[in-house]
């Protein structure tokens, strides 16, 4: 292998373990604490999407408005993640009460044993109602895995095109992607055993900060450094989510807006 035909290899490579990464976040959040299954099923089809646009487009596939997908994708995760990390920032600071998985099935357990028809009807209509798939999960596992694949495929027939060699290029991208898929299945169980109420913060943060960063340059603005600006912003989400949980405890809670419940107080 010629020195530029290394160069090559190695740059794809870097490019597309930072896209595979970010891919391999959105994956382990959304499963974690949301649904394993849907979460797969939505990498699934994300694939089966991407393969069909490839092989659809082929080259052409560089000239897809990457811009709109982006603002897409990232106002989906900035809302949800928004969203999560409200809610354990106001658990941090004592201010709503604990998500306790524990305590819940044993409440439940404890009056299904009773008899009490009031749990097992809800029980029932709960599951009755609950979907097979976790359409917040499916989708997205689903946005992310396309977006940052279609990234990948950029990234691709980019390098590859210019030092014309893009079988080589691609090769680059799939030993990168395989590595994080196996990474990413190494660090699945030592995940499950985080405390749920931890995860939901980090998820909040990490898709807070993907979601800020792809609708900031679906708009056409550039971070600087590209990529690895998210070294920056995301451990800057998370101490502002610190700051506010400590602002919280101390007392200096905002007013609360007329005709919202009030906040639940731990004791």
């Amino acid at each position: 292998m010629t020195g530029s035909q290394s160069a090559l290899a190695v740059s794809v490579f870097l490019a597309c373990t930072v896209e595979a990464v970010e891919a391999l976040t959105i994956v382990l959040a959304v499963g974690t604490t949301r649904s394993w299954r849907s979460a797969l099923y939505g990498v699934g089809a994300g694939v089966l999407a991407l393969a069909v646009v490839v092989a659809a487009l082929g080259p052409a596939v560089s000239s897809i408005p990457i811009g709109a997908l982006r603002v897409s994708v990232g106002g989906l995760l900035l809302v949800f993640g928004l969203q999560w990390l409200r809610k354990a920032v106001l658990r941090a600071s004592g201010l709503k009460a604990l998500h306790d998985e524990e305590a819940i099935f044993a409440r439940e357990a404890e009056l299904a044993r009773s008899g009490g028809t009031g749990a097992s009807g809800s029980a029932s209509a709960t599951a009755s109602r609950s979907p097979s798939i976790d359409g917040y999960a499916f989708a997205i596992a689903f946005k992310g895995v396309l977006l940052d694949g279609l990234e990948v495929a950029f990234i691709v027939l980019t390098f590859g095109t210019n030092q014309h060699d893009v079988g080589l290029a691609a090769a680059a991208a799939a030993v990168a992607v395989i590595v994080v898929v196996v990474a990413g299945v190494a660090v699945r169980a030592p995940l499950a055993r985080v405390p749920e109420n931890t995860m939901k913060f980090v998820v909040g943060v990490l898709l807070s900060s993907f979601g800020t960063f792809w609708l900031t340059e679906g708009t056409g603005a550039h971070w600087p450094g590209g990529d690895a600006s998210l070294l920056a912003l995301i451990p800057g989400m998370g101490l502002f989510a610190i700051a506010l949980v400590a602002w919280l405890r101390a007392g200096a809670a905002p007013a609360r807006v007329p005709g919202s419940p009030p906040l639940e107080r731990v004791p």
